[in-house]
């Protein structure tokens, strides 16, 4: 593309719409500040359609609750809180009749497990100084407990002791080896050497308090081990592994670490709740959060927001302020990425998109994270240019396969902008692809997918993620803008597509824009050209009607 033509196309998007002040019609769209990405139309149309009803009808009280039921457990696929969680969603859905109305599916798939459900029980670490009282380091009793992710996944139970070493060369049989590598890094080399244990302080890069505080000085990270692991394995906080390394004496330490875990056999449940389609019920949109890991945002979060969907949607149709959608939609519950590939295996309908939903309710203020749309892939993760930026997660490895042309990132966002202009501001951003959620089992298999998530969130996958770091309105817009969107594609009609495409030309001509600003390979531009070719193709089917693959 000549770079002429280039420019021309920055200065019709930079004219059209003016930096800041209130919403206009035409292009731009939203007010600055509300949502950090391409600008989308105005219009009553496409997902702005189901704002109302859906906002209205969303009972963020009755969500709120369900984390809070679900925040004591520690969820692990098959173990006792993820059977109490599927458990808790399913009483939910039948009791409104999912499962026994007509065009109210419910079903439950259950398939083997390759490992034993894991459930921890108890877990204590002590200090034992030379006549001196025991000191206790960190415990727990109960799932509840602040403390209970000492124990990763799959850790085995025991009762050992010994002095503590911090040099892996160094280390002696019958040592506690002490790190603040992860543990799969030190693990294998450690039992061949003989440790009689591995204490681990690994944490992410971003898990840092963003108010400048030093709570994370006391966040004990959540990992895993492999199942079959023998050698006993513990994670400690940042804080007591300096209290252990600043000992005078190590020659008159010893630590004593104590867990209990229990193994079941049983098979792995996903759930699938199914709003039918009015005209055409085979193909159907998937929305999906994963029940296990045993963070309160991540995922007890998303497991409510999407039950309180099903249930919002399911009154707005009986309440006439929504039409049953031309489309299904699917509700999924169950292990991450496993409940996405279990229901790709066992449904009839064809998948025409998917979206999932991980950490929706994280307090802004109290982790730093904001609501986030990650695109399918895009040029945008080959190109990464302004306004792109990946998050503190990183670049997944991109399966060249993947990079399928569609409008569904164009209707995400137009959900994030519509919910954010009805409550009169509401952050939101987005970011190329990076990978790491159920959105990736769809992607995998042809179908367009995406992912609404929080980041960064400094307390994420630690103890921390509890119940106090959820916001209760970001908990409600995030799983209304899911809905909102999930609806745009479900119930997608030829009034919609004007709105769709020209929110999608204004983000062609950003994106060509930004390659003349940045001075980017012309490359770029010209993917871009081609992706919006393909996903106007791609909208104009999904909105008359006719199959969008």
């Amino acid at each position: 593309m000549d770079r002429t033509v280039l420019a021309l196309c920055l200065a019709v998007a930079a004219c059209s719409s003016p930096p800041g002040g209130p919403p206009i019609e035409g292009w731009g769209g939203y007010s600055a500040g509300y949502h950090n990405g391409p600008k989308v139309v105005l219009g009553g149309d496409g997902t702005a359609r189901f704002v109302g009803p859906l906002l209205g009808g969303f009972d963020k009280e009755a969500a709120m609750a369900t984390v809070a039921e679900l925040d004591p457990w520690y969820r692990e696929p098959g173990n006792d809180g993820f059977e109490f969680a599927m458990d808790d969603v399913e009483a939910k859905l039948r009791a409104v009749g999912f499962g026994s109305r007509e065009g109210y599916e419910l079903r439950e798939i259950q398939t083997p497990m390759d490992t034993p459900a894991w459930t921890p029980l108890s877990a204590s670490l002590t200090l034992h100084l030379l006549g001196e009282p025991i000191q206790d380091l960190h415990q727990f009793h109960s799932a509840d407990d602040f403390e209970r992710t000492m124990l990763p996944v799959h850790a085995p139970a025991c009762d050992v002791r010994g002095k503590l070493e911090q040099d892996l060369a160094e280390l002696d049989p019958g040592e506690i080896l002490l790190t603040d590598l992860e543990l799969d890094e030190v693990l294998e080399q450690a039992q061949e050497r003989g440790a009689a244990a591995v204490l681990s302080s690994y944490l992410f890069e971003f898990n840092v308090d963003p108010l400048g505080s030093t709570r994370h000085r006391d966040a004990i990270h959540y990992g895993a081990v492999p199942a079959g692991t023998t050698l006993p394995v513990a994670h400690v906080s940042p804080r007591i592994h300096a209290l252990l390394a600043d000992l005078e004496d190590w020659s008159s330490a010893e630590v004593r670490l104590q867990a209990s875990v229990r193994l079941d056999e049983r098979p792995l449940r996903t759930l699938v709740a199914t709003v039918v389609g009015l005209e055409q019920p085979e193909e159907v949109v998937s929305l999906v959060a994963h029940v296990q890991e045993p963070g309160t945002n991540d995922n007890a979060s998303g497991v409510a927001g999407l039950l309180e969907g099903a249930l919002t949607l399911m009154r707005a149709v009986d309440e006439r302020a929504l039409r049953r959608p031309l489309r299904s939609i699917s509700f999924i519950w169950g292990d991450e990425y496993t409940a996405s590939s279990v229901f790709l295996d066992h449904t009839e309908r064809r998948v025409v998109a998917a979206i999932a939903a991980d950490m929706m309710g994280n307090s802004p203020t109290e982790t730093g994270a904001v609501c986030l749309l990650e695109r399918g892939p895009d040029p945008g993760a080959r190109w990464v240019l302004p306004p792109d930026e990946h998050t503190a997660w990183g670049v997944g490895e991109l399966d060249p396969d993947w990079i399928l042309p569609s409008g569904l990132a164009v209707i995400v966002r137009m959900a994030l902008v519509d919910v954010g202009l009805a409550v009169e501001g509401w952050e939101s951003a987005e970011h190329p692809w990076e990978g790491g959620s159920d959105h990736d089992e769809f992607l995998g298999r042809g179908i367009p997918a995406a992912l609404l998530w929080h980041f960064p969130d400094f307390a994420y996958h630690t103890n921390l993620d509890r119940l106090d770091f959820v916001d209760s309105r970001e908990l409600y817009l995030s799983s209304v803008a899911l809905l909102c969107a999930g609806c745009g594609v479900a119930d997608a009609r030829p009034q919609d597509l004007e709105r769709y495409i020209e929110s999608l030309l204004h983000e062609r001509y950003e994106r060509q824009g930004i390659v003349v600003e940045e001075e980017a390979p012309e490359e770029a531009a010209l993917n871009w050209g081609e992706w919006a070719t393909a996903a106007r193709r791609w909208l104009a089917a999904l909105c008359s009607g006719e199959s969008s693959r």
